[in-house]
């Protein structure tokens, strides 16, 4: 079977949809699942944890346990017939444990699919199908290793795979699990010599998303040796080259894109410098654009727009906004980012009046998520709910998709104590699934429970410790409360070894330095978090470590330049109360 037939069966079973949790540190983004040592005998999983949790009625004839499954499936018991469907997977043929993994998956029963995709693959073991499924639910686990040799097995099974079927197979890898986990997989069965400009650059542009720039960066140059024309390398080195704080090689790459593809690459500076933080450079080559009459006005326009509010001048951006919108060139996302401004501006009733409007267009996910979160704040719980479960009959989203998202709506919304309910609740529903308890691990932070958090950060490190994102969360939670902190600043050092540019364990380790009193340390660390990540959470502490060091002046300008593109963030409100109370602006 060839790769391009696996990816699209990957892309139907892989269900499990692990998004990235709120906040900077702690809460980094949701890791893909539980560790364990490779078995692929047919009854044995991860080492931890049983492969299923399989109660004493499961039946333990493989014919028995099919029956029993699709039974279970009638009646609307998922968890049942996952189990069921595992322990029917043992010792079957290669169709019984596919189909057996496909229902655990769909019903998110991950433990239950490691053990059907562990004895698919002892029943197909030359199948990249079945391999590359395999490798799908072992990133979750964070089974790296395992993974990584299943990729192997895909690829020596269809050599002759095409640029557009591997770089596919490796998106289904890395939408379906960590990033950081992905690369780790993938880098060493990918980067060879026969591979082309395309495939390097889609593993350059995945090391990217792992903030492994250094790797990145060398695959890119991997891949202009065998290209070096391709536009697609060029705009991922123009990428590094900006996360990197390197403008001027940022820009001249922007312009060698543009010399090559003069129709898509026209924007390709205005973009940089966007990027770059250049909002009046990046305007100027906008009008620049428009003056030269080939570019359509409209998109000039839309780009003004969309620089205007990514930079916070609102006013500005409701006007461009909206003289789209009466031009009848703008779409959804237009009127969206109307709704948003009207949010920030503190119109809440006219800003839930253009979400409903919203609800059953190409924005709707959004729509119903921050409709949802507006009538929290007005108490509605029920109508809040209610958006948010609709969106089951709208779009792809799960039913545990769903559990967390409104688990996420209540946190922000003041009601940890709710959110941990729920996904407790869920738990019974989703055995051990991964990002239900990385979750819970982290909400326990957010209620107060800072013993609790600590305790379930440190089971999961001990089930998966190479996790990153365990380390770094774990590592954050105790330096945030001034706990262990030699041994924090061990974990999130540890963290960085596999993700070394990650805003959130920069961030951490920036924190730590100055919860152990290396202000300047801290600093420089901070501001490179801040140059990767550019998120508010992060500039607080950057302006803090500044403070503390006596760089008052450059932390007042930070923190202004901060509040200019995140006027609404707490961290940011709560840094200027404590260095500047009293005024507007530090």
């Amino acid at each position: 079977m060839s790769l391009s037939v696996g990816v699209a069966v990957a892309l139907t079973l892989a269900g499990c949809h692990t998004g990235p949790s709120t906040g900077v540190s702690a809460a980094a983004a949701s890791p893909a699942g539980l560790p364990g040592p490779l078995d692929t005998t047919a009854d044995t999983g991860p080492a931890a944890r049983p492969a299923a949790d399989t109660s004493s009625t499961t039946p333990t004839d493989p014919a028995q346990a099919s029956v029993a499954g699709e039974m279970a499936l009638q009646r609307g018991d998922c968890r049942t017939a996952s189990e069921d469907f595992a322990s029917a997977s043992i010792g079957a043929t290669a169709q019984m444990a596919s189909h057996a993994t496909q229902v655990a998956l769909d019903c998110e029963h991950i433990p239950a699919a490691w053990t059907a995709a562990q004895n698919w693959l002892k029943a197909a073991p030359q199948d990249p199908q079945a391999a590359l499924v395999y490798a799908t639910v072992a990133l979750k686990l964070y089974h790296v290793p395992e993974a990584r040799t299943a990729i192997t097995t895909a690829l020596a099974a269809d050599a002759k795979a095409s640029d557009v079927d591997l770089v596919g197979s490796m998106q289904v890898l890395s939408q379906q699990s960590d990033a950081t986990a992905a690369f780790a997989a993938l880098e060493e069965p990918v980067d060879t010599p026969q591979r082309s400009a395309t495939v390097l650059t889609a593993l350059g542009d995945l090391a990217v998303e792992a903030y492994d720039f250094k790797r990145a960066e060398h695959l890119v140059q991997e891949a202009l040796q065998r290209d070096p024309k391709s536009t697609d390398a060029l705009r991922l080195m123009a990428r590094i080259a900006v996360l990197r704080g390197d403008a001027g090689s940022a820009e001249a790459t922007a312009r060698q894109v543009m010399q090559l593809d003069a129709t898509d690459g026209a924007f390709e500076l205005a973009e940089v410098l966007q990027d770059l933080g250049r909002a009046d450079d990046a305007r100027k080559e906008l009008e620049r654009l428009r003056t030269g009459g080939e570019i359509d006005g409209h998109e000039i326009d839309r780009r003004l727009a969309l620089l205007a509010y990514d930079n916070g001048d609102l006013e500005q951006a409701q006007k461009r906004f909206t003289d789209l919108m009466r031009s009848g060139e703008a779409g959804d996302g237009a009127m969206f980012y109307l709704a948003q401004i009207a949010e920030a501006q503190g119109d809440k009733e006219a800003a839930l009046a253009i979400y409903r409007r919203l609800i059953d267009s190409s924005m709707g996910a959004q729509a119903r998520v921050a409709a949802a979160g507006l009538l929290l704040e007005s108490n509605k719980r029920a109508e809040a709910f209610a958006l948010v479960d609709d969106l089951g009959n709208h779009d792809t989203h799960s039913t545990f998709d769903l559990v967390v998202q409104k688990a996420h709506l209540l946190a922000d919304h003041g009601d940890a104590d709710g959110a941990l309910v729920l996904l407790n609740a869920a738990l019974d529903s989703y055995p051990h699934h991964p990002t239900l308890e990385y979750e819970r691990a982290t909400m326990l932070e957010r209620a107060g429970q800072t013993r609790d958090s600590v305790q379930a950060f440190e089971v999961l490190l001990t089930e998966r410790p190479d996790d990153p994102t365990v380390l770094n969360a774990l590592g954050y939670t105790l330096a945030d409360h001034q706990q262990q902190l030699p041994r924090a600043e061990k974990l999130i050092r540890q963290a960085l070894v596999s993700t070394p540019d990650s805003p959130a364990a920069l961030d951490s380790l920036g924190w730590v330095r100055l919860r152990r009193g290396d202000s300047r340390d801290a600093a420089g660390i901070l501001e490179h978090a801040y140059t990767v990540g550019q998120d508010p959470d992060i500039a607080a502490h950057w302006v803090e470590a500044l403070w503390m060091s006596g760089s008052q002046a450059q932390a007042r300008k930070v923190l202004n330049d901060a509040l200019a593109r995140h006027p609404d963030s707490p961290a940011l409100e709560a840094t200027r109360h404590r260095f500047a109370p009293g005024s507007g602006h530090p």
